[in-house]
């Protein structure tokens, strides 16, 4: 498939004819390997086939005792991946950076392979690769629904963008018209990326009428130079679309996305230690990424009980912890004997909260605050393990 396509079609609305309607030209790039930021729909945490197609069937290569792992090989994907891979205390180790294969200290037989995105997906099918980190978007398109593939984590929390349908800033009048045209087409809603997507997208919401173009180069250019009406293509901050004098088509978002660990459904099933260490790797994932979005907070408190303290802090909203907060004497000594006049509370706390949090602690008596970093919150259970193990039919 061509990094970029273009499009040169005409939108009507099912009660007008093509001859009394405007001809728009739409250029739609399909996602490079570089800038794979990921595009997972932000769901509710489970593990999923990529579709119902029934899947083609490859051969597990039963020679191969080692579990495989597919990473991003280059870009900004490939740094946050290690990076993230880091933070779960699993550093990666290239003993050459000129070769393509690496390991991961704390997990013995696993075998890191650095791929081009769409190579990891695949050699996921293929089953040369058993796990991967990618972008869903690249699972979606070079995927082509094979229900081989599942994604085991949907939300890795970075590499976000979106695909999105953007024009050129016509003048006032036109931009209605435009507007009105192609927001009949485009909705928000989440679609497959793939080979078809421009054609079949557009087909579905309407437009009977169109002609793909080759495109080359940056896509940007080619609504100024008058060669396109409107292009889609992945945004992640919008600096390129606005200093090239286009905007973003309200209602025109064709998918989200971000990170996702993809795995083969036959490796999982077949090949002995990829479900342990997809269990591993889920778990350390979900707490340091749980882990990313609290804070601990400790501070004292004057109290005759644990209990009177206790109901002072519950009594604030911000104040509920996990379970609820934690709370211990502080032993001093008086007068020669071991008194308690202060309590020691531990609360978690989410960090666009802490604020607040600290504000509530101070108007029932804390002090002596302190803020700590969180780097794991483990669950008794991963709900992603359970979820995967229900997908798997275990």
């Amino acid at each position: 498939m061509p990094a970029m396509l273009a499009a040169q079609f005409m939108g009507l609305p099912l009660s007008q004819s093509p001859a009394s309607q405007p001809s728009f030209r739409l250029g739609l790039r399909s996602s490079p390997a570089v800038r794979a930021r990921s595009l997972a729909p932000r769901v509710a945490a489970s593990a999923a086939a990529v579709s119902a197609k029934p899947a083609v069937e490859a051969p597990l290569a039963a020679d191969r005792t080692v579990v495989r792992i597919g990473l991003p090989s280059k870009g900004r994907m490939a740094e946050q991946t290690l990076s993230l891979l880091k933070s779960c205390q699993l550093s990666v180790r290239q003993l050459n950076p000129r070769q393509y294969t690496a390991d991961v200290p704390l997990i013995p037989n696993l075998e890191v392979w650095f791929q081009r995105p769409k190579d990891i997906v695949r050699k996921l099918q293929s089953g040369d690769l058993d796990l991967g980190i990618v972008g869903f978007d690249i699972v979606s398109e070079y995927g082509k629904g094979n229900e081989d593939l599942v994604v085991v984590h949907d939300a890795l929390e970075f590499g976000h963008c979106r695909l999105s349908l953007a024009v050129r800033c016509y003048p006032s009048t036109f931009i209605g018209t435009s507007l009105t045209i192609l927001n009949w087409i485009f909705i928000s809603e989440a679609v497959n990326f793939c080979d078809q997507l421009g054609d079949k997208f557009l087909r579905e919401k309407g437009f009977k009428h169109v002609r793909f173009l080759s495109a080359d180069g940056a896509l940007e250019s080619y609504p100024p130079m008058g060669m396109a009406d409107a292009i889609v293509d992945l945004v992640s901050s919008g600096t390129t679309l606005r200093e090239n004098n286009l905007k973003e088509i309200e209602g025109g978002v064709v998918v989200e996305s971000q990170a996702t660990l993809v795995a083969s459904r036959k490796s999982l099933h077949k090949r002995k230690g990829v479900l342990e260490i997809t269990h591993e790797l889920l778990e350390r994932l979900e707490a340091h990424l749980r882990a990313t979005a609290e804070l601990m907070v400790t501070a004292n408190m004057r109290g005759n009980s644990a209990e009177e303290v206790a109901e002072r802090v519950l009594s604030q909203t911000s104040l509920c912890g996990l379970q609820g907060p934690t709370i211990s004497p502080v032993y001093c000594r008086r007068d020669g004997k071991v008194d308690v006049e202060y309590y020691a509370i531990n609360v978690v706390v989410p960090q666009k909260l802490l604020y607040k949090s600290i504000q509530q602690l101070r108007s029932i008596g804390g002090s002596g605050v302190l803020v700590t970093k969180l780097t794991y919150i483990f669950d008794e259970e991963t709900p992603r393990w359970r979820n995967l193990l229900s997908e798997l039919g275990l």
